[in-house]
This record gives C-alpha cells, sequence and structure tokens, in this order.
C-alpha cells in the first residue's frame, strides 16, 4: 500500500458514527501522557473513539499530550483527525533514509540516525536550535536556558487549534504544567482561566531541551517532571459524573531486565515517566470506601439529630461517581531504544499512529469492559495488554 493509500486509510471518513456511550456514563475522558515522537500513538487512540461514535466530553494531557488535547479540544468532531494527521506530517516531514532494509538492525540504524537529525536539527513546526548555543550564552540571554526554540510550535498551534473554540468549553479542557520557582504542579483548565497558546506550550516546555514559557509574572516548564499522567486531575472533581475513561500512557511500567547499557537507558526512562495509575486508583478506591461508610453511617442517624452540614454531606455521598479506566499502553518494539520518544520520523509516526489505532479497536470489542463499575465499587480499571482487572 503506497503512502497516499495509508494516510486515506488513516483518515477514513467515519463522522456519520452515531455518537454511543455506556448507559449510565455521563462523561467520556481521554487522558493523555506525556512522550514526545511517541504521542502519535494517541493520535491512533482518538481515531478508534472516533470511528465508534465516542467523542470525549473532557481532553486532559501532559506534553505532547497537552498538544494533541488542544487539537482534539480546539477544532470541531469532523475536523480533529484531519487536523491531528496535519500536525504530524508536518513534524514528522523530514526524510531520514530513502530505502530501509528489512530487519531490526538497519531499523534501529535509522531510527537512531532520526534521533540524531532530532537533536542537531529541530523538528519542523515543532522547534529548531538555538543560533547560540546554551553553554556559550550569557546568563539571562534568551538563548542561555534551553538548547532549542519553541516559536514554530506556538505557530502550528495558532494555525490547527481553535483557542476560541476551547475557551467557549463544549469540551473539558485542562493540561499540567510546573511552576520553576515554586516547583509546584497545576493544571491550565478552561473552566477557571481562559486558555492560549503559552499554556500548551508550557505543559511541553520539557528541560533542558525546551525553553520555560512565561505566563503572567510565572514561568513554567513540562508537567511531565513531577507527573507525567493527568489522572489525579480527573478524580479530584466531585462533581458526582459516572466516567469511561481512556488513559493513554506511553511509557510502560513493566518491562524486561536490561541486557546492555542502552536497554538501562531505555529502561530508566520508562520507570521515571510511567503512569501511576495503580498507586492513584487505589488512593480514590480506599476515599470512596471512606465515603461510603460516611454515608452508611448518617443513614442510619435519626434526622432530627443530623446538623445541617451533616444532611449535605449525606445528599452528597448519596451521589457518589463510578469511574471505569480503560488504560492503553503503548507496547515499545524491538529495535526501539532510549531515543524513541525523539525519533521523529514519518514510519515511526505511522507505526505509533497504528498501533493506537489496532490497541483501541481490540479494546472497544470488550463491550463488558465500556460498562459503568456495580454501585460501590467506585473504580475499576481495564487494560488489553493485561486482560484482566486491576
Amino acid at each position: 500500500m503506497d503512502q497516499l493509500a495509508t494516510d486515506q486509510r488513516l483518515l477514513t471518513d467515519a463522522d456519520s458514527a452515531q455518537k454511543w456511550r455506556p448507559d449510565g456514563c455521563h462523561r467520556i475522558a481521554l487522558v493523555l501522557q506525556g512522550g514526545g515522537a511517541l504521542g502519535a500513538y494517541q493520535a491512533g487512540v482518538y481515531q478508534a473513539l472516533h470511528e465508534a461514535g465516542m467523542e470525549p466530553d473532557w481532553v486532559c494531557g501532559v506534553s505532547i499530550g497537552a498538544i494533541n488535547s488542544a487539537i482534539i479540544a480546539g477544532n470541531p468532531p469532523e475536523q480533529r483527525l484531519e487536523k491531528l494527521q496535519t500536525f504530524w506530517d508536518r513534524i514528522t516531514a523530514r526524510k531520514v533514509w530513502h530505502y530501509t532494509p528489512d530487519g531490526d538492525i538497519y531499523r534501529k540504524a535509522r531510527n537512531l540516525t532520526s534521533s540524531f537529525m532530532t537533536s542537531t536539527l529541530g523538528q519542523p513546526g515543532f522547534f529548531k536550535p538555538h543560533e547560540v548555543n546554551p553553554w556559550f550564552s550569557p546568563a539571562g540571554a534568551k538563548t542561555a536556558t534551553s538548547y532549542y526554540d519553541t516559536t514554530p510550535l506556538r505557530e502550528t498551534l495558532l494555525e490547527l487549534v481553535d483557542f476560541d473554540l476551547i475557551n467557549s468549553r463544549p469540551i473539558h479542557f485542562a493540561v499540567g504544567a510546573v511552576n520553576v520557582l515554586t516547583g509546584n504542579f497545576l493544571y491550565f483548565d478552561n473552566k477557571k482561566e481562559v486558555i492560549e497558546p503559552e499554556h500548551v506550550m508550557a505543559s511541553g516546555a520539557l528541560p533542558p531541551a525546551l525553553p520555560m514559557v512565561r505566563i503572567g509574572t510565572d514561568h513554567f516548564w513540562d508537567g511531565g517532571i513531577v507527573s507525567n499522567t493527568p489522572l489525579q486531575h480527573l478524580l479530584d472533581q466531585e462533581d458526582g459524573k459516572n466516567s469511561l475513561v481512556f488513559q493513554v500512557d506511553l511509557f510502560s511500567a513493566r518491562g524486561q531486565l536490561p541486557r546492555d547499557i542502552h536497554e538501562v537507558t531505555s529502561r530508566h526512562k520508562d520507570i521515571v515517566y510511567s503512569s501511576r495509575t495503580r498507586h492513584n486508583t487505589d488512593i480514590y478506591r480506599r476515599m470512596n470506601n471512606v465515603k461510603a461508610s460516611l454515608y452508611k453511617a448518617l443513614l442510619k442517624v435519626p434526622e432530627a439529630e443530623l446538623t445541617a452540614e451533616e444532611r449535605t454531606m449525606r445528599e452528597k455521598l448519596a451521589h457518589l461517581s463510578g469511574i471505569t479506566i480503560l488504560q492503553l499502553i503503548y507496547q515499545q518494539k524491538a529495535y526501539e531504544g532510549d531515543s524513541k520518544d525523539y525519533d521523529f520520523s514519518a514510519t515511526s509516526m505511522r507505526e505509533h499512529w497504528m498501533s493506537g489505532l489496532e490497541d483501541t479497536r481490540r479494546t472497544l470489542k470488550r463491550r463488558d469492559w465500556l460498562a459503568m463499575p456495580p454501585e460501590g465499587m467506585g473504580i475499576v480499571v481495564h487494560d488489553v495488554h493485561r486482560e484482566r482487572d486491576y
């Protein structure tokens, strides 16, 4: 199949799909982890949801996940796939090799070549090297605190994202970043503030490669250096909404024992940037159980003995939300190493995209997984690569 046919297949017109969600589901959420070039996997996940008529009501991301989230939230459903494809085609447009022989050793060599070209030349529509290396820049100069300039990314975002649409809030949108001075992690949320390109860029400003981004009087870096998966922001929403959450991770917490220094570097990166889904969901489950027990206790107290505050609490606890998390984790190929997150070749991009598409299609076939948790369970997690509940 030639490249044009492949792209057309990626952008198969699925806009006629009827909107669908499970019974009792009030919100479909897309939670996108950071991971650089691996972010094409998330675009494939979105395509599968789009085909199934499962457009998200909530998108939340960090780093490359923030960029994908902005493109999704900043376009009407019928334009989202096209804009995602435009973004990924643009930033992977540079030709690496005209021909790659078959075999892992050749793919590994081509991927390393692509990563080297990224580090020396930057990526079209994304970032470019500073004219002066930071090691030769005086303190306080614009080129002194990063290796690359992200002005191209701002221009790309303004072209592909309708920020007025994001701020009109048809979709709940949030991206995570870290305050450089305080070290505090926070979310830029369209329900609390006006979202601009700088908020998305701040979420993806990974030091020391990319420059910190100034918003107001503060400066921000990539949220992934503190928390690479923004699931907690959704779990903190005490709004009583039952949610079906597609959590898309680009680094796997589980892996194999490294056998050489390259695998050590790759495994270290996986552990550092993998999600803490199990930890977050365990905490949420314990809190949910405490709230359920408190509600049962309040039901046993005579009405006349309850204070107004206790009655309000009882009413609130009567509507605890249920959350089903479908976790999709990119599975690293044998020929991918520690540079996988900055291998921006078109070949790797298409592979990542198709992996996300196929994994999500497999997941959606498990219709029993799409149901809301039974009352009292609070939260349940499924992973197609483990074929079991947490």
